[in-house]
């Protein structure tokens, strides 16, 4: 069997160095180091002061790697965020030589990405996707590993872009920051509000984050339990067989293979992490609600009732059985 202990290991050390400065949200930075692991993308949802900038900024000092932020404003270029050709001179001639942009990194943060215009939201699309940047007809490739952490505020709609469809099916997961309990604001308030403040240290590198990927995606899965995964995500479509009345009256489109893909990547981490080699029910039901409810669209009635994804998500949970 794989080294599982050193894979749990490694994750509980990035846990433990990330929670030295991010209080609670013991949730939140487990599902953001699952996706990493799996070589994903994450879009945090939460109003502002949640910490959502400071958990992308801590996770990076975190890891051994190359970080770079991005501010999305409205007046932000593709070429801001993927790089433009330049002339420059070369032995007596002027010749265009491409100047890479800030996504060439390893992590990186996309703050208040719904900020900037769809055009812009478009530049990302390639290189969450295919991990490349074509300018000019040229394909450039990106360092491994590679993932994009984005953040948006979900109750400021001035000056803002919903993202495309197309681009949200893209994000590993979507996690919702929830508000802070008493008691972790008042940790908050120790920890931020002294002469000093806690140091992260670099516990892991890029070869630990692609070893534990590869190691993911050995786990096995059995025929009956990746059945059940496709019958609880065929089951978010309102024209399926096993798609359940609140599907059939609220959703206009299910989830797309891609988020049956995350939840399958999501379960082999949980297995990883509950000291097993193999994936259960459980982990596939456990990774389902973050994987999917950016890819279940509501129909004009869902919203208008104010009916929440993560209700019917949870519903075909409930009801696709065994």
């Amino acid at each position: 069997m794989p080294d599982t202990a050193h894979f749990k290991e490694t994750f509980e050390k990035l846990r433990a160095e990330v929670s030295k400065f991010i209080v609670g949200q013991q949730d939140i930075i487990e599902q953001v180091l699952t996706a990493v692991v799996c070589g994903g993308h994450v879009l945090l949802e939460g109003v502002p002061g949640l910490g959502k900038t400071a958990l992308v900024n801590t996770l990076a000092k975190a890891l051994h790697l190359k970080f770079q932020r991005i501010q999305f404003t409205p007046d932000l270029l593709p070429a801001d965020i993927v790089g433009t050709q330049i002339l420059v001179e070369r032995g007596g001639q002027k010749v265009f030589e491409f100047q890479p942009g800030p996504v060439f990194c390893n992590v990186l943060l996309a703050d208040e990405i719904n900020r900037a215009t769809p055009k812009t939201q478009s530049a990302l699309l390639e290189t969450m996707q295919e991990k490349t940047v074509t300018v000019a007809g040229a394909s450039h490739k990106l360092s491994a590993p590679f993932f994009v952490l984005a953040t948006q505020n979900p109750i400021e709609q001035d000056g803002t872009y919903p993202l495309p469809e197309a681009q949200l099916d893209r994000f590993f997961f979507k996690l919702f920051v929830p508000l802070p309990s008493h008691a972790d604001f008042v940790e908050i308030l120790n920890r931020t509000g002294g002469k000093t403040t806690p140091d992260i240290n670099a516990v892991a590198s890029g070869e630990d984050i692609i070893k534990m990927g590869a190691l993911v995606r050995e786990v096995p899965v059995e025929g009956s339990v990746q059945d059940y995964l496709v019958r609880v995500v065929r089951a978010t479509h309102p024209n399926d067989s096993n798609a359940t009345p609140q599907v059939k009256k609220y959703v206009r489109h299910g989830s797309s293979p891609r988020g049956a893909q995350t939840i399958l990547a999501a379960a082999r981490v949980r297995a990883l992490l509950d000291g097993r080699y193999h994936v259960a029910r459980e982990d596939i039901a456990a990774a389902a609600i973050p994987a999917l409810r950016h890819r279940v669209l509501l129909s004009f009635e869902g919203e208008a009732e104010g009916v929440k994804t993560d209700q019917v998500i949870q519903d075909v949970i409930s009801t696709v059985k065994d």
